[in-house]
């Protein structure tokens, strides 16, 4: 199985508005710019296999938890990796079993986190990975709404 991965620190598709900070020197590969944060990652998601994080910051971690929490709603059923070089991803592990021993984490959840040392091992665990949870949500906007149907607000929560 060849795998279109999208690196969730690689900005090859990204906000315009962050085009000059981010795109420095010559780009490798495509990049695409789009309208914001929402329009990537759904632009990342519908063309990837696979995602994988690594080693990286507040923004990787942030995209890196919305992916894991896609595919524990069964919004996508593609593998989540963590090249875990040296080590760095052992404590986000360790508090992500911490969870799972706690009741917060089902156990089939926390197997949608596929991690390794090097990167040939990530990939072939990827490629060998089968999806266990199943929910099977679809996004709001994708399904028509009933005819006539106005989804009625809790008293003081307004809709913008």
């Amino acid at each position: 199985m060849c795998l279109s991965v999208s690196l969730l620190f690689l900005d090859r598709v990204i906000p315009k508005s962050l085009m000059p900070k981010e795109v420095t020197g010559e780009p490798v590969g495509e990049v695409r710019a789009v309208s914001g944060m929402h329009e990537r990652k759904a632009e990342m998601a519908r063309f990837a296999d696979a995602f994988i994080a690594l080693p990286g910051g507040y923004g990787t971690l942030e995209e890196l938890l919305e992916v894991i929490t896609w595919a524990q709603l069964g919004i996508h059923k593609k593998p989540v990796g963590l090249l875990n070089v040296d080590g760095f991803y052992d404590p986000l592990l360790s508090f992500i079993d911490l969870a799972v021993n706690e009741g917060f984490i089902k156990e089939d959840a926390r197997r949608i986190i596929i991690s390794a040392p090097t990167a040939k091992e990530l990939v072939l665990k990827l490629e060998e990975y089968v999806p266990e949870y199943e929910v099977g949500l679809v996004w709001e906007d994708q399904m028509p709404p009933p005819h006539g149907f106005a989804p009625e607000l809790e008293p003081g929560i307004t809709s913008s």
